[in-house]
């Protein structure tokens, strides 16, 4: 990780000191371990506590509650600096912080924000939120996952794939259908914590890319759920769902930042020590143009996902603007990481270079 002059964007000082205090603490604690995490696609279960230390975890949450309250901005300048120091990391700590915590923070009653969020917020618990099923991704009213209510409680009966931090999590936010045949207004949000009877984790996946961030399938059998741990309310689950995705899109566009910031972090002392023709490649047109371009669009991206996360935190963000901040973001992260590899010729096709 390496500071070189770069186009500043206004960030108010808190922010601005937020960024600089995660920056120091990824390139100390988290750069330094990305290699063996990747190798082993384990994830460094003692950064959690050290995560919540800093007050990242919770950093949408109010104070009353554990967090930071500094808003949607400077979670996404936070996600950001963890990204670049590693990508899976980052992956699994906005599954935490956003998916699992802002949705408790967004929804839950008084009873459960006291119950749930302090520890979720300091790092002593691991949060997950379970959507997807083997044959249900976006189209969401086709799961398959059921609560059934017997008995004053809910019986829920079928499984979740592709969890993140699924094998760790203590508290999950999961949905399942209530009522098979009311389409969206039949399904219900549910917390669920570890241990319950009924449900249990399926073996961690192998991934190809984002190792160390832990996926697995989530399995219940006859898995009871009181009434209390539902989410906002019964048949609340789609609104709970699509009402979170502008601020999930928002905060998670912010790991494709991260991820330019680490191309350029390698690509830059590459193209000043690498030597072709008695000079520094970087001195090459070809190489300069490559080099440009990527700059560029990176700071395109990174324009449009703060100006999102800033409407976040002004109640103005719109559907379409967080879901192109992060299919923008993807994209082009994706290119310049084949920009990046380019630029390093043969060294950018080994691990030890990435």
């Amino acid at each position: 990780m390496i500071d070189f002059p770069a186009l500043r964007f206004s960030f108010s000082d808190e922010v601005e000191l937020l960024r600089r205090s995660v920056r120091d603490f990824a390139a100390a604690e988290i750069a330094p371990r990305a290699a063996e995490i990747d190798r082993s696609n384990l994830f460094p279960a003692d950064l959690w506590k050290k995560l919540g230390a800093l007050g990242l975890l919770g950093i949408t949450v109010e104070e009353e509650y554990g967090g930071s309250s500094m808003g949607y901005l400077a979670h996404i300048v936070a996600m950001e600096e963890i990204s670049r120091a590693s990508a899976s990391v980052g992956l699994s700590y906005g599954a935490h912080s956003n998916l699992c915590v802002n949705q408790i923070r967004r929804n839950g009653s008084e009873a459960q924000k006291r119950q749930y969020l302090p520890k979720l917020v300091s790092g002593e618990h691991v949060g997950a939120l379970a959507m997807s099923e083997p044959g249900a991704g976006s189209d969401v009213v086709s799961m398959k996952l059921r609560a059934d209510y017997r008995n004053g409680e809910f019986v829920l009966n079928g499984s979740k794939m592709w969890i993140t931090n699924g094998p760790d999590a203590d508290v999950l936010v999961v949905y399942a259908k209530s009522d098979a045949g009311a389409g969206p207004r039949g399904i219900t949000a549910f917390i669920i914590e570890k241990g319950c009877p009924g449900f249990s984790t399926a073996q961690k996946l192998d991934k190809l890319g984002m190792r160390g961030s832990n996926t697995c399938e989530l399995v219940f059998r006859d898995c009871a759920v009181p009434e209390q741990n539902i989410l906002s309310g019964l048949g609340q689950g789609a609104s709970v769902l699509m009402s979170g995705l502008d601020y999930e899109r928002a905060v998670l566009a912010a790991g494709p930042l991260g991820i330019m910031d680490a191309c350029m972090d390698v690509v830059v002392p590459y193209l000043h020590e690498r030597k072709q023709f008695g000079q520094p490649i970087g001195e090459f047109q070809l190489m300069q143009g490559k080099l440009a371009d990527m700059y560029t669009t990176m700071n395109a991206c990174k324009a449009y996902v703060y100006a999102v996360g800033a409407a976040c935190d002004r109640g103005e963000t719109t559907r379409k603007d967080a879901a192109g901040a992060i299919l923008y973001a993807a994209e082009k992260a994706t290119w310049m990481a084949g920009e990046a590899i380019q630029c390093l010729g043969g060294m950018g096709y080994i691990n030890e270079t990435a």
